[in-house]
Order: C-alpha cells, then structure tokens, then sequence
C-alpha cells in the first residue's frame, strides 16, 4: 500500500474510532464568569453522548476565536457556547472559515443598552442618551468631579466596547461623557452602592446578567434610548415598535472549529440545542448572591438538567442519531 493510501486509511481509522468511542471536545470559557453555565450545560450533554470534554482556562473573546480556530484541523473539536451576533460579526470574519457559526439561536433575546436611576430621569426629563451632549445633564452623574458623566462601560475585548466608544463619536459625546473601563463586575458593584446611597449613576449592561435583578429597569432605573441608530455592526438598531436603544437585541449562538464537520452527532447537538434566557438570568442572579464557586455552577447545571431531563434526552437521542 502506498504511503498516501496508508495515510488515508489512518484518517478513516481515526474518524471510525471517534465514532465509535467519541470525540475530544474542548469547551472554551471565557473571562466572564456568568456564562459558564451554558458552557457547562452543553459540556454535560456532550460527555451524556460519549464525548470527552475538557475546558479551557478564563479567555477572552478575541483568543477564544483564534483559540477555535487554530484548532480547526486538529484533534478536538473546540466550541465556544456564547458568541454574540450581531455584536462578533468582526471575530468571526477575522477568522474566515476555521470556525462555523451554528444558525440557531442557543439563548434568544439577549438585549444590551444605556440605562440611569429612574429617580433623576425622571427629574429631569433625561429619555435619551444622547441627552447627555447636555453638560448640565452629563454632571449629574459626575462621580469624579471633571465635568463629564461617569459611565461604567465594557471591558475591553468583549465588542461592547468598541459600540460605546463609537457611539461616543457619532452622538457628539467625548466632552461629556467618560468611558470607565476596568474589571466590570468591579465597576457594576461601585454603581450600585452609589445607587443604594442616593447618587444618580450611569451604567451599561446586558441580558442575560444578574444585574437587572439588583437594579430592576421601570422599577429602579431607565433604558436610554437614542435619536437615531449608530451602531458599527448593523445599518439600523430600531426595534418593530419603533424604540432604538443604540444595541441590537442579539442572540447567543454555538461557534465550532471546523473540524466539526467531522462529527455529524456534535454538529446536531449544536444545531439543536437551546436554553431560555429567563434561566440563565435565574442562575446568575444565584451568583450573584454568593453561589458563585465552581462546585455552584456545576451544582446548577445538575438541578438544570434534572429539570429539563426530558428535553436534555430528545435532544441527545436526535443527536445520537445523526450520526
């Protein structure tokens, strides 16, 4: 037999066995450690199939793309269960077809915006966003003393952040209003307690987060709207009743190495699974309350999959079967 002919037959031999014994899969995790949950639910539907999962270290976005897709040719199979679209649309181009985007929507209705205490909105008429190019409204919520608006904002790396900063530019926004950036969770806590004792405060945030659970939006503080869209990853962020909070509503989908092709079974899974995003805000407001170790994370996922056993087993049989 010759070497090509040997070659290949080891690629088949090594296909055959997978299918057999199942895969190594690599579960990425990013820096955020909210969303370990999805992570770890897809994880356990996986090693449920027969797979072999492990899980990286805390990344962030930006190298778990080019994490997946350095490994689109190799042994196992990498996904990442938290890639935000439209907001990853520039990731993902940047690593062209070494990473495949699953079409369905994991976790559906993920929105983000601007929001303020509801208390000085509605002292003072505050509806838009852009009303901060005021510079009697952006000192309300200077927390610092130099004039501007103190806004907690995105860590870098996660995408958020380059909308913010470009909004900045396009609602005429540098000379009032500062970007905070750092650690978020660090950030968001400084927020609250300046809420919790009277300040008037100016945040970004995100669904699915524990956040709007501490800080209840109609209740506690405002989603700013914006007088016209301004976004650098779609034309238009209007919603079909007319609102515009600067940030399209995104949807969590499942991003693989392209070796997933490989692996009709994973590919289904991926294809078909989905969690709702009133869930994942559940588990995370946990955490938010001091279950948030490794052993409570696992500890929801179990009660999660015990919940919803009957639609982790279709899931897994349907998987099972595509192969």
């Amino acid at each position: 037999m010759s070497l090509k002919k040997l070659l290949l037959a080891g690629v088949a031999s090594a296909v055959v066995a997978s299918s057999l014994f199942g895969a190594k899969v690599t579960a990425v995790k990013t820096n955020i450690a909210e969303e370990a949950f999805q992570m770890e639910i897809v994880s356990a539907l996986l090693e449920k199939m027969g797979h072999e999962v492990t899980t990286t270290n805390d990344i962030n976005y930006d190298i778990a793309y080019q994490e997946i897709a350095n490994n689109s040719k190799g042994e196992s199979v990498y996904f990442l269960a938290s890639a935000w679209f439209p907001l990853h649309n520039s990731k993902l181009a940047a690593v062209n077809d070494k990473v495949k985007k699953f079409d369905t929507n994991f976790v559906a209705n993920c929105a983000q915006g601007y929001l303020v205490d509801k208390k000085t909105a509605d002292k003072y008429n505050i509806k838009y966003y852009n009303d901060l190019k005021k510079p009697e409204i952006a000192k309300l919520f200077d927390l610092n003393g130099n004039g501007k608006a103190d806004l907690t904002g995105c860590n870098a790396g996660w995408g958020c952040e380059k909308v913010i900063e470009h909004q900045l530019d396009a609602y005429g926004l540098r000379d009032t209003v500062e970007h905070n950036q750092g650690e978020y969770s660090a950030l968001i806590a400084d927020t609250i307690a300046n809420y919790k004792t009277g300040k008037p405060i100016l945040y970004y945030t995100w669904t699915p987060y524990w956040v709007s659970g501490k800080l209840v939006p109609g209740k506690d503080v405002k989603f700013l709207q914006v007088t016209h869209s301004a976004n650098p990853n779609t034309d238009s962020t209007k919603l079909s009743n007319g609102a515009d909070y600067g940030f399209n509503v995104n949807n969590q989908k499942i991003v693989a190495s392209a070796n997933v092709k490989n692996h009709k079974d994973i590919s289904k899974l991926f294809e078909i699974i989905k969690i709702d995003v009133n869930d994942i805000s559940g588990q995370n407001m946990l955490m938010a309350n001091g279950q948030n170790k490794e052993k409570d994370v696992k500890r929801h996922v179990k009660l999660w999959l015990k919940q919803n056993s009957k639609q982790v087993d279709a899931w897994v049989s349907e998987a099972k079967a595509a192969k």
